[in-house]
């Protein structure tokens, strides 16, 4: 091929860049290029980034490619580097286009976010590569000597792949001195050769003549191909077959099962013998495809169907048949058969997903594109044009982008949490009949977003616990729910911030993060705080998070962990409360009443009431109920002027739990104007002055007392100096004692003063306790605590003065601060079971006054019964 063939490369090279040049650019996003065949590996086409107007950076990152079917060889590749479009392999036209005409290469070339679909065509152009061939290298031709001038006689044709000007243009033959050449064409354009007689042949004379046909394409460098045709001149058989026609046409369904007849073939010869015998068969210029799809029986001239047809590959069969006698100098004539085949739906359509982008996100807006989709029928006509549709009851519909080309899209919100996946089944029919279809199924699945917050099973939680619990005890378990899944289902539990009493409620509960477990931190006591309430939390890892609260209600549960509180009489001083009963008392005469408090609840609270020791059982009983103590017979000489007594408490708890307290009961004749009440028992005068010993007694008691007195006046003037010196600095006025009255007639019995706790405006409690001294008539003690001795059993007594005159108003002497208001931290009384104030004692008592969260008070005073 030498300098020749390398000047043909460049002129075919120029001739594709002024085609590139020249191209006009198709709509819709369709380019076409052309490149001639048998380019080498990485040979130019074309620059798609370019002419796609597309970001050459960004090629890579948004996986720009070609797209072909599986099994397709790639011919040309893309660069993702500068979007250069070249040759991957070699390319045989003849190879790629078994049929003529022009060969083109159909591009479909996908760029992702945002997806885009863009369609290129690439003609191959044909070069001249190969040059023309006969089926044989030599031919004999039989010509009878009778034959006439101008007889023509067809030649075998040369094949050349090549199309165009590059196919076989003419047909050459070597001088000689009887025949000539013609060349024909075909009404493909394709040539062929017949010789014509030009001078009489004479037998005798030249049996044989040898003649040379070269055939020539029109390519450049010009290509050749030559066979020796040997002409052997016979004796004469003057006439020869003739075909009805010169040319048949005939139609047939492509999928005619093999041994269908195409044809019968007719040709008549006026001789007779072996010389009007014909014999039928295929001509020189029959391609090799139609002997390998039809056969011509050589004695009937049936044309029959050898192989399977295909319209997709070839919709027209040109055959060339010819009839010769079997006479000697035999000459044969041709006709030709044109075999129309008529398209059958026998091709289904092929469905192809070009491009998949799962899984989408359950919060994708109506329209976002799911998939391509390519949908191919090789058929024709309405057997090759396809509808394509998905099934019912799916949120996504097909939009068309190009001819048979679709775009997967959604048509509403989807929702992970109801559908997780969807099967899309789509569904490709054609238009023939009957019509064929073809399904395919694609799997979506649905991306999880955080759209869902967590939710509890209950709309709140009562939680019931028993006091006296142990710290770190579990007391319940919360759950939640959160239909989404992964890190946006996985859900922590917390407790929201608060306060409990002044105390934040991370000091009572907690929770475990990860299983919704609480815990109680605390020993909880039912006398301090009885229920309370949190708020949970549960919050999902999602982003951003989102959580739900619930609350939970704790209620305490009493327990029976306080046992009865004497609180009348209570001893002085460590002794045994005392009381002085007259011997004249009657049955039922009512001595005094036990009263006692329980700081438990319901039946831990219930209180009764027993005489557990006594020094004659017989005379006294205790009311179960009231505890009021009364006697049961009247007094004798014989009975014993000391009584000792001992009354138990005891709850309805269980185990129950009761409390004692010890009595000494006095019996004396008279009855003094002024009670000693929980003293030492003092004798009569009588029995005092009768006995020296009671003398010493006497006079010891009253030196003990005396020393114990002063001292308690030394300690309490040091005592209210610091108060007042601390009163002074913190704003406060010093605390007014109230003296307790003068001694009154037996009747009327003593009255008590009240408990006062009413500090001052930010300044610590003062506890002060007015009680009746043990001494002469007329004089009574104060106790004062202060708030650094507010747990402590220590009291500080000191005198009394006098009651005011302007103390006398009884509205200042019921002032509301002057009662008894108990500390927060102590555990308030239950008064669910205190006596009735009609059946209180005559003996000197204390009057309780019992503030709690409700903010009543109230006032008692007790008599001599």
């Amino acid at each position: 091929m030498g300098a020749g063939a390398g000047s043909g490369w460049g002129q075919l090279f120029l001739r594709s860049f002024l085609f590139l040049l020249l191209a006009e650019s198709p709509a819709r996003g369709q380019l076409r290029y052309a490149v001639p065949e048998e380019l080498e590996h990485g040979a130019f086409v074309a620059n798609l980034g370019e002419d796609l107007g597309l970001d050459v950076s960004t090629l890579s990152a948004r996986r720009f490619r070609i797209v072909s079917r599986a099994g397709a060889r790639q011919h040309l590749e893309v660069n993702l580097e500068n979007g250069i479009l070249f040759v991957n392999e070699r390319i045989d036209r003849e190879e790629v286009c078994e049929a003529g005409g022009t060969c083109l290469l159909h591009l479909q070339l996908l760029v992702e976010s945002p997806l885009e679909l863009y369609r290129v065509e690439v003609e191959v152009l044909d070069i001249n590569d190969h040059a023309p061939t006969f089926p044989w290298q030599e031919y004999v031709l039989e010509v009878a000597e009778s034959a006439v001038l101008g007889a023509r006689f067809p030649l075998e044709s040369a094949q050349d792949p090549d199309v165009g000007t590059n196919s076989v243009h003419t047909y050459r033959l070597s001088p000689n001195g009887f025949f000539s050449l013609e060349v024909q064409t075909r009404s493909d354009a394709s040539k062929f050769a017949e010789l014509v007689l030009e001078r009489a042949l004479d037998r005798e004379q030249q049996r044989v003549h040898r003649v040379l046909l070269t055939a020539l394409d029109g390519g450049v460098p010009e290509r050749s191909g030559t066979a020796h045709i040997l002409v052997t001149v016979l004796d004469a058989n003057d006439n020869v077959p003739a075909f009805d026609q010169p040319s048949y046409g005939v139609s047939l369904p492509e999928d005619a099962p093999a041994g269908t007849l195409v044809i019968q073939l007719n040709a008549t010869d006026l001789d007779e013998g072996p010389n009007g015998e014909i014999e039928y068969s295929f001509s020189g210029h029959a391609p090799p495809r139609v002997r390998e799809l039809f056969h011509v029986e050589p004695r009937s001239g049936q044309v029959l169907l050898k192989g399977r047809l295909d319209y997709e590959r070839a919709s027209l069969h040109e055959l060339y048949v010819q009839a010769k006698d079997r006479g000697p100098s035999a000459v044969a004539v041709h006709c030709r058969v044109l075999v129309h085949l008529l398209d059958v739906n026998d091709n289904a359509p092929e469905v192809t997903l070009t491009s998949v982008s799962t899984p989408v996100l359950e919060d994708a807006p109506p329209g976002t594109v799911i998939a391509v989709i390519s949908v191919l029928d090789r058929d024709s006509g309405d057997n090759g044009r396809v509808s394509c549709e998905v099934g019912p009851n799916v949120p996504f519909e097909l939009r068309s982008s190009f001819r048979n080309y679709y775009t997967l899209v959604t048509t509403q919100a989807l929702d992970r949490e109801v559908v997780p996946e969807y099967n899309v089944s789509i569904t490709a029919r054609d238009m023939g009949s009957p019509a064929l279809l073809t399904r395919s199924t694609l799997t979506v699945p649905v991306s999880d977003v955080n759209d869902n917050a967590p939710r509890f099973l209950q709309p709140s939680y009562s939680v019931y616990v028993m006091e006296n619990n142990a710290p770190g005890a579990s007391i319940c378990s919360v759950s939640a729910l959160d239909p989404d899944c992964q890190q946006n289902a996985y859900l922590s539990y917390s407790i929201a911030d608060g306060h409990i009493h002044g105390m934040p409620v991370g000091t009572y509960v907690s929770i475990n993060s990860d299983s919704g477990h609480m815990y109680a931190l605390r020993s909880l006591d039912y006398e301090q705080i009885r229920s309370f309430q949190i708020q949970v939390q549960a919050q999902d890892a999602g982003f951003p998070p989102l959580s739900a609260n619930v609350t939970v209600h704790i209620f305490v549960l009493d327990q029976n962990d306080n046992a009865p509180v004497i609180v009348s009489p209570m001893p002085r001083n460590g002794s045994v409360a005392t009381e002085l009963v007259p011997r004249s008392a009657r049955p039922g005469y009512l001595v005094g009443t036990v009263s006692a408090v329980d700081a438990d609840a319901g039946l831990n609270s219930r209180l009764s009431y027993q005489l557990l020791q006594a020094t004659d059982f017989t005379l006294f009983s205790v009311a179960p109920d009231t505890g009021e103590l009364r006697t049961l017979r009247s007094f004798l000489e014989q009975d014993a002027s000391r009584q000792q007594l001992v009354v138990q408490v005891r709850d309805g708890g269980q185990p129950a739990l009761s409390a004692t307290v010890s009595l000494l009961l006095s019996v004396v004749e008279t009855m003094p104007q002024t009670l000693s009440d929980f003293s030492e028992f003092s004798l009569p005068p009588e029995v005092s002055s009768s006995s020296p010993l009671t003398l010493y007694l006497l006079v010891s008691l009253g030196s003990i007392s005396f020393t114990f007195l002063l001292a308690i006046l030394v300690l309490t003037a040091i005592r209210c100096r610091g108060e007042r010196r601390s009163r002074q600095g913190d704003g406060c006025s010093p605390p007014r004692c109230h003296c307790c009255p003068g001694s009154r007639p037996s009747s009327e019995g003593l009255k008590t003063s009240n408990l006062t706790a009413q500090p001052p405006a930010g300044t610590a409690a003062a506890t002060c306790l007015d009680v009746p001294a043990g001494g002469p008539p007329g004089y009574c003690y104060k106790v004062c605590l202060g708030p650094e001795s507010a747990q402590s059993d220590f009291m500080f007594l000191k005198p009394c003065s006098p009651p005011r005159n302007n103390e006398k108003d009884p509205r200042k002497r019921s002032r509301p601060e002057q009662h008894l208001q108990v500390s927060k931290e102590a555990k308030q009384p239950n008064t669910d079971w205190l006596p009735p104030s009609t059946q209180r004692p005559a003996l000197k008592r204390y009057q309780i006054q019992h503030w709690g969260s409700r903010g009543s008070r109230g006032k008692e005073d007790t008599g001599m019964g």
